[in-house]
């Protein structure tokens, strides 16, 4: 259908397209969802509303939202505060570009960042996705090398397991194998891999001997080594030790490489630690932030540098950094961060997440021992049952939306990332409802090995 024979009353808006069924069945039928095909094999639930730690669905049920919304929505789904904030910058400013122009939003968000971050990191260059703040640390560090008169540096060493996002240059330095972008492997500028770095409480002879063979990676064409350090997200929801990131630190100044931390995932408190790297007594060159930087209210990321990085790209090639989002800066989205980052200097969740980590695992480790579980570990507000096989997305979200909570289980993993904000009832739900998913799976598997033709 094009424009010239959509129906008047359409265009108008008198009638959407959506109007001639019901919303479920239009999304099925018309709406991309995350990682997976149109229409979907398993239908998307329809969300009425949000408040607190709920989900509540248009046919009534509420929900433990057990994931903070893909870890973005740490104090809860409208936090009165961030409404507020959100509702007063709104009035005046929703939007204006950021080339040539600034703002208070944006300048009080930065003056709050630089001030909870490491002193060293005195430039900040905001974006509108986690994914595009690394899109930036690499062209960060591919600019710096060429500026400093290293251009033949002009690839990245990383482990694999990690995951730093869906666009371009952050799928490159995916898993190359088995994280979801494998698909794209040949299509990129190949990077430098060390192999999936050992799990947290390993000796530290394991530790020097895994160091000393990711240092042998590099050679003059790395610019950089980046990383999700403590732990790695969607690539596999690893664990590591803290002494890894400082080695990787020493390895960097060895051999004038820059440390790129991704924290899109572990900032701002979810470890534990308000930063992984703070808490490793690591700097990293450039410092990459997201998530949870708005509590969840809209898509905001931040990539901070020193002033040594910031001044050799500015000084070199193209006079500057060459990118620049529409939506850089937005200015409710800062006037929203700005808030979210007041709550988080308060503190609260230095007592929350140690709660949420002694309920996850007096919940989950009893798991350990069911058919079908390979492992169960817990970091911070972070709890993961590893399974030997694959998840059966239908048959998870089945269970877990019946025992009161959203999850999105992903290949073998099923895991919970619950809001700070989160009590001790509901995070024991959160956990109930991982054991109603390890159950469906085990019920599953044993059906299928009596030769259930359904499985």
């Amino acid at each position: 259908m094009t424009a010239a024979t959509v129906p008047a009353d359409v265009l108008s808006g008198a009638v959407t397209p959506a109007d001639t069924t019901d919303s479920a069945t239009f999304d099925a039928a018309h709406v991309w969802h995350p990682y997976g095909p149109m229409p979907s094999p398993v239908p998307a639930l329809p969300v009425a509303s949000a408040q607190g730690t709920r989900l509540t669905l248009e046919d009534g049920r509420s929900l433990i939202d057990g994931m903070s919304s893909w870890w973005a929505a740490c104090h809860g789904h409208s936090h009165p505060r961030l409404v507020g904030a959100a509702q007063r910058q709104a009035a005046t400013m929703s939007h204006v570009m950021f080339g040539g122009l600034t703002h208070a939003p944006a300048v009080d968000l930065a003056r709050r960042l630089l001030a909870m971050t490491d002193l060293a990191l005195d430039a900040v260059f905001f974006s509108d996705s986690g994914s595009v703040s690394v899109e930036v640390a690499i062209k960060m560090a591919l600019q710096y090398q060429r500026a400093v008169g290293k251009p033949e540096r002009n690839r990245l060493l990383t482990w694999r397991g990690g995951y730093h996002g869906d666009t371009r240059a952050p799928m490159s330095v995916c898993d190359p194998d088995g994280g979801m972008h494998s698909l794209w492997a040949g299509t990129f500028t190949p990077q430098v891999f060390a192999p999936v770095p050992p799990p947290r409480g390993s000796s530290e002879q394991v530790r020097a001997v895994y160091l000393a063979g990711f240092e042998s990676l590099v050679d003059d064409s790395v610019a950089a080594v980046i990383v999700e350090p403590v732990v790695q997200g969607t690539g596999g929801m690893r664990f590591h030790d803290h002494e890894l990131v400082a080695e990787l630190r020493e390895i960097c100044d060895r051999h004038g490489l820059l440390l790129i931390a991704d924290e899109i995932a572990t900032g701002f408190g979810r470890t534990g630690d308000l930063f992984a790297t703070a808490a490793a007594g690591v700097t990293p060159d450039v410092l990459c932030v997201g998530k949870a930087l708005t509590g969840g209210f809209l898509s905001l990321a931040a990539t901070l540098t020193t002033r040594e990085v910031a001044a050799a790209i500015s000084a070199g090639d193209g006079g500057g950094l060459m990118h620049g989002p529409t939506f850089m800066a937005n200015p409710l989205a800062c006037a929203i961060a700005a808030e979210n980052l007041d709550i988080i200097a308060e503190g609260r969740w230095r007592d929350d997440v140690p709660r949420i980590e002694a309920g996850l695992r007096a919940g989950l480790e009893p798991l350990r021992t069911e058919p079908g579980v390979a492992d169960v570990r817990v970091l911070g507000a972070i709890g993961v049952v590893e399974m030997d096989e694959p998840v059966d997305m239908a048959r998870a979200t089945a269970a877990c939306v019946a025992a009161g909570v959203w999850l999105r289980p992903f290949g073998k993993l099923v895991y919970a990332m619950p809001m700070y904000i989160c009590d001790d009832g509901e995070v024991a739900a959160i956990c109930r409802a991982i054991g109603a998913i390890v159950a469906a799976e085990s019920a599953a598997e044993e059906q299928g090995e009596n030769g259930d033709e359904n499985r």
